[in-house]
């Protein structure tokens, strides 16, 4: 959390967007999450509603009231299943006025609508296309807002530091995918961390990023394996080896999905099932 720039709760960040805290900050949310009213008329489109704490209401309810008089919010877009991202969905349809909101998710719970990939959605003054992009959860989503040429990133990119994933030979097909759709010229709007003024160079920056960590863990495994085989532990030690051990057992994490991604692309091989133990393939030339 340290050195990382303060937000407002509720910040006009364009004519058509305002981002809204969800007041729950944390290692893990950084400064919160992000949800978003979009849209200039009497009729807004909210992305994400946070984990439903009783202070995002309140912004909520202050940033309508900002808005102008009567204005309402007709649809809720949910970028992933994530509890700090659905918790408010409540509290919205708690609102006076509220109560026909529509709900939308790639994979619905009772009573929400499916967001198919390249589904468009329609306020006045914004247009958003929806596109599919798994890794961080399967049902992961983004979306291109036309107007002004941006992608609202979700989990995939953030606003500060890397991101997680469930799958990472999904999420790398994501960020290539996001990189290249179409329109996409201008701001990233993330779900958590500030607004990224380089959006597309973000995307890419993360794909360079991710690339670099499966070079460094081929060549630890040349190097250091000797021909032999190497635990992910072990990897960690030599990657991270200027991080605090503190942080060692979390990277663990992330060294065992570039593994298994590697595995896959026929890079590294595990020595015997379920040992844990790895060493390079013959296609793991660097």
């Amino acid at each position: 959390m340290e050195g990382l720039p303060h937000l407002d709760p509720i910040t006009p960040l364009s004519p058509t967007v305002t981002r809204i805290l969800g007041h729950n900050p944390s290692k893990f949310t950084l400064q919160g999450t992000n949800t978003y009213l979009i849209g200039t008329g009497p009729t807004r489109l909210l992305l994400d509603t946070g984990e439903g704490k009783p202070e995002w209401l309140s912004s909520i309810r202050e940033a309508l009231e900002t808005a102008g008089p009567d204005v309402k919010i007709s649809d809720v877009i949910l970028t992933h299943w994530h509890p700090d991202h659905v918790g408010g969905v409540k509290d919205v349809l708690s609102l006076p006025g509220h109560g026909d909101v529509r709900v939308w998710k790639h994979s619905p719970d009772e009573g929400q609508h499916p967001i198919p990939s390249n589904k468009v959605f329609h306020t006045p003054g914004a247009t958003l296309t929806a596109h599919h992009t798994p890794g961080h959860t399967t049902d992961h989503m983004c979306f291109l807002l036309h107007e002004e040429n941006a992608l609202f990133t979700g989990d995939n990119v953030l606003g500060h530091g890397t991101a997680v994933f469930e799958d990472l030979a999904a999420y790398m097909s994501s960020l290539e995918k996001m990189a290249a759709v179409e329109g996409f010229t201008g701001r990233a709007y993330p779900a958590h961390g500030d607004v990224i003024e380089d959006g597309r160079g973000k995307v890419r920056e993360y794909i360079s990023h991710r690339q670099q960590r499966e070079d460094q863990i081929l060549k630890v495994l040349e190097e250091q394996g000797g021909g032999g085989e190497l635990g992910s532990m072990e990897i960690v030690k030599v990657v991270y080896k200027d991080y605090p051990e503190s942080l060692w057992a979390p990277a663990e994490g992330g060294v065992k999905q570039v593994l298994r991604k590697l595995e896959g692309d026929g890079r590294v091989v595990e020595g015997s099932k379920g040992s844990g133990k790895w060493r390079l393939s013959g296609k793991a030339a660097l």
